[in-house]
């Protein structure tokens, strides 16, 4: 009825060794699941922003742009942070460089 007490000293090593690697297997869904979402919305998101800085650094005078508003205008004037849109002939607004959305290709705005 009792148990030895040469197998009751190890039983707490054994559990131990189990308990590491039990701890170690319920850990790996929260893992897999951080690279999935890691590779699915993280990574795109990332690349979309790093696309996004190139196009407004490469913005220059008389590009057709479309605003986050969905104003189109032709870039006018550019400065560091901001730059001079024409909307129409005689209209100019000034926005942050960031509020630029899309580069249309020549020609898309009729005048």
């Amino acid at each position: 009825m009792f148990i030895s007490s040469a197998f009751a000293q190890t039983a707490p090593a054994a559990a131990a060794e189990g308990g590491m690697l039990s701890s170690l297997t319920s850990m790996l869904p929260l893992v897999l699941m951080f690279v999935v979402l890691y590779f699915v919305m993280i990574r795109p998101q990332m690349k979309k922003q790093k696309e996004h800085r190139a196009m407004i650094d490469a913005l220059a005078k008389g590009d057709e742009v479309v605003t986050a508003g969905g104003l189109l205008g032709t870039v006018t004037k550019l400065g560091e942070a901001y730059l001079s849109l024409e909307l129409a002939t005689g209209v100019e607004v000034q926005l942050q460089r960031s509020a630029i959305v899309q580069v249309l290709p020549k020609g898309s705005i009729k005048s």
